[in-house]
């Protein structure tokens, strides 16, 4: 253990404990005991806090026994003249400079100064507010709970391989945004805060254009150093939210986050007592340190996987050019935590990885758009015997957007015709649906929907750069091979802008999405011998079990029946595997032998049994990546649905990240339960417990949003107005205005058999 850094680092911990101490004693002399305080839309607190002493912090007075529990894991700054064990005394320091960074952080939230405030042309995608009364943007704060669990399924399967916390400022803004796109390019979740002698990586990125926020995995939390705090409250969460962890089991997190969750601090520029400390917190977690400047080092302890600090000075990198050298710089990041990257090798001339699925192209940098409000764009994948298709082939039929005014629209389609020894037509609407993240992975271009509803947008800097029509041809070819090559051995790509042509496959598109639509609904339950196993989330919540059925599709609307029957094609051995559905225990309740027997393997024990069609009797567990949460209302005899999107207050008194808290971790609650959106309008929908018909209340969100699907629901229940006795946060907040809005609107529920 290095006595420099180990003197640093308690130096900086003993003064900002000075510092919290200072902050929270005039807070409560200003604003008393009794003023609430936490971090915007989550369930959890403060969650370092909360995670690591068990406290639920609720209000200012609270934090006095924190700053207490703080205050006993310093220790004195070591002596110049003598030698001891210094690892476990900066460990602590570590810890107590997270403590102390979330109490500051928390006590600026009381006055206003979180989240940080930027200036006015500095846009932010997704962050946690932007605009307001004073006309100033801000940084995002702490990821909020509904961004944190729309990111878990990227997490779990492999996408989001970890998450990078670069703390200061690079050599230079060509450096900076060489050391972003490298991480983005792999997919890497990427935090931002700290400054050196004032200037911060995100003034670089800010300076060159670079979009930050949670649709591009870049996310700046503050240009001081203490907010990087959000980076370990995001781990402390992931734990809490996917791994079952409880609050106060603070050395189960931090294993968990050591064993499943791969992040690293990456140090830019000069390294002082406070990042020292900062540092040392990171440690806890299993997370090494990587700085680009010339500090000592901590070799493996088993604190970490490998090193726990490694100096590796920018200028001593070997590499022709500063880009070279970052690129370099993050690949050692990468090594010494040991992230496992998957890099997708497309050859296009801009930038490519999951990292850019959510950038938004605005009219203002918009160079051609297809589809939309003025032209038709659509996608259609079919497959062929092996000799019609030539490998390779793109070829792109009418005029390309050259003659395009800046800023018009044409009509596209796109045809991909695929072979393959193990392919089948079944696969085809999975395969499909990958375009639009295989597209969406080229930044400055935007994909949004399916089918003959597509819309694409490319920009000016994506079309100056050399993307093309052709483009989307290479995209698509490379990245079929690459994820499905166990059932895909040829692909051919074929644009289509000649507006006879797109006409003819326009109409042979609709015909398959037709025949699609009608296949899907005769797949029900009863007609297959064998459901789907999904233990993706199983690397962030152990002892989840999803099971998915024709009926029933995953809880992160992500896995359909089909696509699981697909993935075991390509993979034998991976996370989906076939459950023998054996003997029928309870066709109501949805029990089969083979589902019994998967739960109780698949969870280690934890669950004995689950019920495919019940939500009162052991309902099926989750994770935390569910696009919706149904719970009881028992005072309504009927339960409620609320959407990931919809922050807004409910009849449990709880909004959606408080009772995700009880939802997930893998536990098995009777009456709660996460589900993926689409399985509202299946039939078998809790179909032994009363069915949609015991729907009392809805996110408006999720109403708006599929109202069509909903109003076909109706119909086929034989109350076709039925959504209009469903009370939403428009109607209702509470259990008494529920109560008074379903009776005034004669509601089935109210006279349905109770529930338990």
């Amino acid at each position: 253990m290095s006595k420099y850094i180990a003197t640093r680092a308690i130096r900086g911990a003993n003064a900002l404990v000075t510092e919290a101490d200072v902050m929270l004693n005039k807070a409560l002399a200003e604003k008393g005991a009794d003023t609430p305080v936490s971090f915007p839309n989550t369930a959890y607190y403060l969650p370092t806090i909360l995670g690591m002493t068990g406290k639920s912090i609720e209000k200012i007075g609270d934090l006095k026994a924190v700053m207490d529990y703080t205050r006993g894991l310093l220790h004195p700054v070591p002596a110049g003249k003598h030698w001891t064990p210094y690892l476990g005394e900066t460990l602590d320091s570590g810890m107590a400079t997270l403590l102390a960074a979330e109490t500051i952080e928390a006590i600026r939230f009381i006055y206003g100064l979180q989240p940080e405030s930027v200036s006015d042309d500095f846009i932010l995608s997704g962050g946690t507010s932007y605009g307001g009364a004073n006309g100033h943007g801000h940084l995002n704060g702490p990821i909020d709970d509904i961004q944190l669990r729309s990111w878990g399924i990227q997490l779990v399967d492999g996408r989001m391989p970890g998450f990078a916390a670069i703390v200061g400022c690079a050599k230079n803004n060509a450096t900076a945004v060489k050391i972003v796109r490298e991480l983005q390019r792999r997919n890497i979740l990427t935090f931002l805060s700290g400054n050196v002698n004032g200037r911060s990586i995100i003034h670089q990125l800010q300076e060159e254009g670079v979009e930050l926020g949670y649709n591009t995995f870049t996310v700046p939390f503050g240009t001081d150093t203490i907010s990087a705090i959000y980076a370990l409250g995001f781990a402390t969460r992931s734990a809490l939210t996917f791994g079952g962890m409880k609050p106060g089991m603070s050395r189960e997190i931090l294993l968990y986050n050591k064993e499943r969750v791969f992040a690293f601090v990456l140090a830019l520029g000069e390294v002082d007592d406070l990042k020292y400390a900062a540092a040392a917190g990171a440690i806890n977690f299993g997370f090494p340190v990587i700085a680009d400047t010339v500090i000592p080092e901590i070799l493996p302890t088993g604190i970490t996987t490998y090193e726990h600090v490694v100096s590796m000075p920018f200028d001593a990198i070997d590499g022709k050019d500063d880009l070279e050298k970052a690129e370099r710089l993050v690949q050692k990041c990468i090594e010494i935590r040991g992230v496992k990257v998957k890099v997708s090798n497309v050859d296009v001339p801009v930038p490519y990885g999951s990292a850019f699925e959510g950038e938004v192209v605005r009219k203002a940098d918009l160079r051609v758009e297809f589809g939309g409000k003025h032209a038709r764009c659509y996608e259609y994948l079919h497959m062929a015997k092996l000799d019609d298709v030539t490998d390779g082939k793109i070829e792109v039929i009418g005029p390309d957007f050259s003659q395009v005014a800046a800023q018009g629209y044409m009509d596209m389609g796109i045809v991909i015709k695929v072979a393959g020894r193990q392919m089948q037509q079944d696969f085809e609407p999975v395969l499909e649906r990958q375009v639009h993240y295989f597209v969406n992975g080229a930044s400055g271009i935007q994909h949004v929907g399916q089918r003959d509803i597509a819309w694409i947008r490319i920009s000016n800097a994506a079309a100056d750069k050399g993307f093309s029509l052709e483009s989307f041809g290479k995209i698509l070819h490379a990245r079929f091979h690459e994820d499905f090559g166990a059932i895909v051995d040829k692909v051919q790509v074929t644009i289509v802008t000649d507006p006879a042509l797109h006409a003819e496959w326009l109409e042979k598109a609709r015909a398959a999405y037709d025949f699609r639509n009608k296949r899907l609904a005769d797949l029900t339950d009863d007609k297959v011998d064998e459901f789907y196993s999904c233990t993706l989330c199983q690397s962030f919540a152990p002892n989840h079990v999803c099971v998915v059925s024709p009926e029933r599709l995953g809880l992160c609307g992500a896995y359909n029946w089909l696509d699981c029957k697909a993935s075991f094609s390509i993979n034998p051995t991976g996370p989906n595997q076939p459950i023998k559905l054996g003997k029928l225990i309870d066709d109501r309740k949805g029990y089969w032998q083979g589902t019994n027997d998967y739960a109780a393997l698949g969870s280690h024990g934890v669950v004995q049994e689950v019920s495919m069609y019940s939500i009162m009797e052991n309902p099926m567990t989750a994770c935390g990546c569910f696009e919706c949460i149904v719970m009881l209302i028992p005072e309504a005899n009927g339960v409620m649905v609320l959407s990931r999107e919809d922050t807004a207050m409910t009849p449990a008194g709880m909004t959606f990240s408080t009772l995700a808290g009880i939802a997930g971790g893998g536990m098995q609650t009777p009456g709660v339960m996460g589900v993926g959106k689409f399985y509202l309008i299946s039939p078998k929908f809790i179909s032994s417990d009363g069915g949609f018909k015991r729907i009392v209340w809805m996110s408006s969100v999720l109403k708006n949003s599929m109202a069509d699907e909903f109003k076909a629901v109706c119909i086929r229940e034989g109350d076709p107005d039925f959504m209009e006795k469903i009370a939403d946060d428009r109607s209702a907040t509470t259990v008494d205005e529920l109560l008074a809005w379903l009776e005034a609107h004669n509601h089935p529920a109210m006279a349905m058999e109770p529930m338990f």
